[in-house]
């Protein structure tokens, strides 16, 4: 019953290990550290936790409440918007998303200049809907862990870019984490 957990706690934590750019290319070099970078996220994080979500929804599992037509389009709602974000970011950052360096300007326009971590937005609101459109309960397990790993996953980035990106700092003042302000 529990098998999903096995590719999905081993894709976050091969996605984890992805937040550590400049370790990675001060030991190897700035191109070894962006290849590293890309396997951990790209080619083993990313697609093997998403197997686990597709392992979870296809596991029997009780339902937490009675889904309606109203949770399926809010469900889904979530995330098709959690897609635009996630999308949108990345056309912002094109290339730093694909191949990250120490070496990276720090983004600071589209979605970045309202929130720092559009994508981890983005994709929490994934989570969200998910579990509204198949609420059963090994859904919420895999998706409270994905919301976990995503917390962790933010605080490691933002320590990697304190690191290489000296402007950071003062950018972590002025933008918030993940929801925009919609006050001064």
């Amino acid at each position: 019953m529990f098998l999903f957990l096995i590719p999905l706690v081993l894709g976050f934590s091969f996605s984890l290990a992805s937040a550590f750019t400049t370790v990675f290319s001060c030991r190897w070099g700035e191109r070894g550290g962006s290849i590293i970078t890309i396997v951990l996220r790209d080619v083993l994080g990313i697609p093997v936790w998403a197997i686990g979500f597709c392992l979870a929804a296809l596991t029997p599992s009780p339902v937490l409440f009675a889904p309606v037509v109203a949770t399926h389009v809010l469900g889904w709602l979530l995330v098709g918007i959690g897609g635009l974000i996630i999308l949108a970011a990345l056309v912002t950052i094109r290339a730093r998303a694909a191949m990250p360096s120490t070496v990276d300007a720090l983004a600071q326009d589209g979605l970045y200049a309202h929130v720092r971590h559009p994508i981890h937005s983005g994709t929490l609101l994934e989570f969200f809907g998910l579990f509204i459109i198949k609420p059963t309960q090994v859904i919420a397990l895999a998706c409270a862990l994905g919301i976990i790993w995503v917390l962790i996953q933010t605080r490691l980035e933002e320590q990697d870019l304190l690191q290489r990106l000296p402007a950071y700092r003062e950018y972590m003042q002025r933008v918030p984490r993940f929801v925009p302000r919609f006050w001064g």
